[in-house]
C-alpha cells in the first residue's frame, strides 16, 4: 500500500508568532516531525503551507531527498478557523496525490519518531481501517458538577492498580483512502491505537510550554548517548574555527581569523583514523579555501538544519551518534550538541549551548578551543585501545 505523509502548516499563529518556523532546540519546529517522516517507511511527505519562507526552506534544505515535496496551501484554509480536515480535503482534491494510506502529522508534536509512524502503518497492514497515537495517563478526571469521571472518590486506586485513560496526543493519524472518502475524517472505521510516551502529551500553546518541550526534547536526545570510541569529529565554523567575527569591505567578505594550532590538532586525529567533517550555515569562499588547506574533504556549507544533515550522514554511512563528537557554539548547533556521544563548546560560546554541552572548553574559539577538544578525544579514545 502506497503511503504518504501530510504536514499542514499555517503562517499565522496567535499564541506563538511564527511558531512552525521558530527554532526548537536549534531547528524549526516543523523539522522534527518532517525528519521523523523521512526516516519512516512513508513513501512521500508533503509540507502544505502558505508560508513562503517555509516553502523556500524545504526546497533548499531537503533537496537531497525525493521524498519531500513543498506545496503552496490555499489561503482559504489557512485561516484561524480552518480545520485540518478542510486542509486535507483541499490538498487531496487539488494535488490528486497517488496514495492508499494517508498519514496526517502534526508539526506541534516534535516527540514523534519514525517508529511511531511505522507502528501506525503496521496497524493498517494488520487490518485496521485507520490508526492514531495515544498516551496513557493516570490522572483523575472530574465533571464540571464536582463529580469524578473515572474513579470512585471513596476508593482511590493506587497508580499501579489504576488502568488510567487513553488520550489523543495529536501526533500521528492514518487512514485508508477509501475510509477518508467515506467519512472525510482523519480516522474512522476500525481504529488502531499506538502508544507514545506520556511526555508527548505536552502541547505547545505558550512560550512556557515551548521551554518545557525544548528541555524534554534535549533530555530525550541525551538519554540515547552511549559509550563508544570517537570515529568522527564534526565542527561548526564561525565561533568555533573562527572568533565569530568577519571583516567586510566594499566587495564583501574579506577575511576571517583562524588558529594554526587547531589545524595541528585535527591532523593528529586524522592520523588516528578519526574522520573530520565541517558543517556550517554560512557559504563562504574563505571557509572553503581554509578547509581545503586543512585537507578536510567533507565540508557542508549553507546548512540551516544541521541535525537533519547529521542524521542523514549517520544513516548513509551506518554510524552511531555515540561514535561522533561535535563542536558548536550557537543555537543552531543545539540538537547535534545533545545527540552526539561527546559535545564540546568554546569558552566564549552562547549560554544556551553551554547549558547542554558535555564539555565547556577552557579556550575560546580561534584561540585553541579545537586543539583542546582534539586532545580530549585523543585521551578518551585511549581507554578503548587499552
Amino acid at each position: 500500500m502506497k503511503s504518504i505523509g501530510f504536514i499542514p502548516l499555517r503562517a499565522g499563529s496567535k499564541g506563538i508568532p511564527g511558531k512552525n518556523k521558530k527554532k526548537l532546540l536549534g531547528r524549526p519546529l516543523f523539522c522534527w516531525a518532517l525528519s521523523a517522516a523521512i526516516a519512516s517507511t512513508l513513501e512521500d511527505v508533503y509540507i502544505y503551507t502558505d508560508d513562503e519562507d517555509i516553502l523556500a526552506f524545504v526546497k533548499k534544505e531537503y533537496h537531497w531527498t525525493t521524498k519531500v515535496h513543498a506545496v503552496k496551501r490555499l489561503a482559504s484554509n489557512a485561516t484561524d478557523t480552518a480545520s485540518t480536515e478542510s486542509a486535507m480535503a483541499d490538498f487531496i482534491r487539488d494535488e490528486d496525490p497517488d496514495f492508499e494510506v494517508f498519514c496526517l502529522l502534526q508539526a506541534t508534536s516534535p516527540f514523534t519518531t519514525s517508529k511511531d509512524i511505522n507502528l501506525c502503518l503496521q496497524q493498517l497492514q494488520e487490518g485496521k481501517d485507520s490508526a492514531m497515537t495515544v498516551v496513557k495517563t493516570h490522572r483523575f478526571t472530574w465533571n464540571a458538577d464536582g463529580t469524578p469521571q473515572n474513579y470512585d472518590l471513596y476508593k482511590r486506586p493506587r497508580r499501579q492498580d489504576f488502568e488510567g485513560l487513553l488520550l489523543e496526543n495529536g501526533a500521528v493519524y492514518l487512514t485508508l483512502k477509501e475510509k477518508w472518502f467515506e467519512s472525510k475524517n482523519r480516522v474512522s472505521g476500525d481504529i488502531g491505537l499506538v502508544h507514545m510516551p506520556e511526555d508527548s502529551l505536552t502541547e505547545i500553546d505558550s512560550l512556557t510550554d515551548w521551554s518545557i518541550v525544548e528541555q524534554l526534547l534535549a533530555e530525550r536526545l541525551k538519554w540515547k548517548k552511549g559509550n563508544a570510541p570517537i570515529s568522527h569529529l564534526i565542527l561548526d565554523v564561525d565561533g568555533v574555527f573562527t572568533d565569530g567575527c568577519v571583516y567586510f569591505g566594499a566587495d564583501g567578505e574579506l577575511m576571517k581569523k583562524f588558529d594554526m594550532r587547531d589545524g595541528m590538532g585535527l591532523e593528529i586525529l586524522r592520523q588516528q583514523n578519526i574522520k573530520v567533517m565541517v558543517m556550517t550555515s554560512e557559504d563562504s569562499p574563505i571557509v572553503a579555501s581554509r578547509m581545503k588547506k586543512l585537507k578536510i574533504d567533507d565540508v557542508f556549507m549553507g546548512v540551516k538544519d544541521k541535525f537533519s544533515l547529521l542524521s542523514r550522514i549517520a544513516h548513509d554511512r551506518q554510524l552511531s551518534f555515540s561514535s561522533m563528537a561535535y563542536i558548536g557554539d550557537d543555537v543552531n548547533d543545539l540538537a547535534n550538541i545533545c545527540a552526539v556521544g561527546w559535545s564540546f563548546t568554546p569558552a566564549n560560546a552562547t549560554a544556551a549551548v553551554k547549558n547542554h554541552a558535555d564539555v565547556i572548553l577552557q579556550h575560546e574559539s580561534a584561540a585553541g578551543a579545537i586543539r583542546e577538544a582534539c586532545g580530549f578525544i585523543e585521551r578518551y579514545n585511549q581507554r578503548f585501545r587499552e
